[in-house]
């Protein structure tokens, strides 16, 4: 998936050559797969986790003077074409300071993604007039009923200054610890993502409305809806036995799962844990993340869906 987030942006006559920002655990082995593709990504590596807000930082510092596109490697996109014209339509905003965020028509009352309240027009656009996290099904409803609602995407397109100069306005121990270049600092800075650090308070965020195919593979949901299912509408990976079951995304990277009639559930074993949850509530795992936190036991295990 990393590889193909680089490709949709590899023509180098309107690209860059990318700025990988990952964990040192996987910074070797990323920047690998991207120079297998031919391309030569600049690696900006964290010091630590701590969120989307610092690592964007990090590569604007990298950057200066620059439209930055900021794209998660967990994403969807069917429509390359479209992906790409939704960013050529946004460049002038940003080109004007605003920072971009694109918006995705949604198809549901999905619980597990952001939305967007869009208001009054701005050139390709709209000012994005609120932010609303994962909200419950009967909110989500309502948005989809009421319209001028959009799902946040988590791509963003700005110029490199503009997000430092919001980011020391709004969140100015995280701008300070990333101009530091003190690990001690930028462990101390404050765990935030983009959206609440700054397009949450900002006056200058614009939403470009985006129709490119797209889903977020950070949640199991995403990745039962994508596929590919059985005849009984199961997506199944590793030593699985799933009889007379239905509807189901069960994925063992360990030990062998036997699923007997069972409908609708994300089932997920490691060597370590093992996740039981209602599809459609999979956007809950945090719940069980921090009740392994907990115990003592690993965070990453029930999270990924690497």
């Amino acid at each position: 998936m990393l590889q193909e987030t680089a490709l949709r942006v590899a023509d180098a006559e309107r690209f860059a050559p990318p700025l990988l920002v990952t964990g040192e655990d996987q910074a070797e082995e990323s920047a690998a797969s991207l120079r297998d593709l031919g391309l030569s990504p600049t690696l900006v590596v964290e010091p630590c986790p701590r969120g989307t807000a610092a690592a964007i930082a990090l590569a604007a510092a990298r950057a200066p003077d620059t439209l930055l596109l900021v794209m998660p490697s967990d994403h969807v996109i069917a429509d390359a074409d479209a992906f790409r014209a939704a960013i050529e339509a946004a460049a002038p905003l940003a080109e004007d300071g605003w920072l971009v965020t694109f918006g995705i028509p949604p198809e549901r009352a999905e619980t597990g993604y952001g939305y967007i309240r869009t208001g009054e027009a701005l050139g390709a656009g709209s000012r994005a007039a609120a932010f609303v996290e994962k909200p419950p099904r009967a909110l989500a409803e309502r948005f989809l009923a009421e319209g001028g609602y959009v799902w946040n995407a988590g791509i963003f397109l700005f110029r490199s200054d503009a997000y430092l100069a919001a980011l020391e306005a709004h969140a100015p121990d995280i701008r300070a610890a990333v101009a530091s270049g003190s690990l001690e600092a930028f462990a101390a800075a404050s765990s935030a993502s983009i959206d609440r650090a700054v397009l949450e308070k900002s006056d200058r965020v614009a939403v470009v409305r985006a129709e490119i195919g797209w889903s977020d593979v950070g949640s199991w949901e995403a990745l039962w809806a994508l596929g590919p299912r059985d005849d009984s509408g199961n997506v199944l990976s590793g030593d699985v036995v799933a009889p007379s079951s239905s509807g189901s995304l069960i994925r063992s990277d360990g030990p062998v799962v036997v699923a007997l009639d069972v409908h609708d559930l994300v089932v997920v074993a490691t060597e370590r844990a093992v996740l039981v949850v209602p599809r459609g509530q999979s956007q809950r795992v945090k719940e069980a993340i921090d009740a392994l936190h907990a115990r003592g036991q690993s965070r990453r295990d029930p999270d990924s869906t690497e």
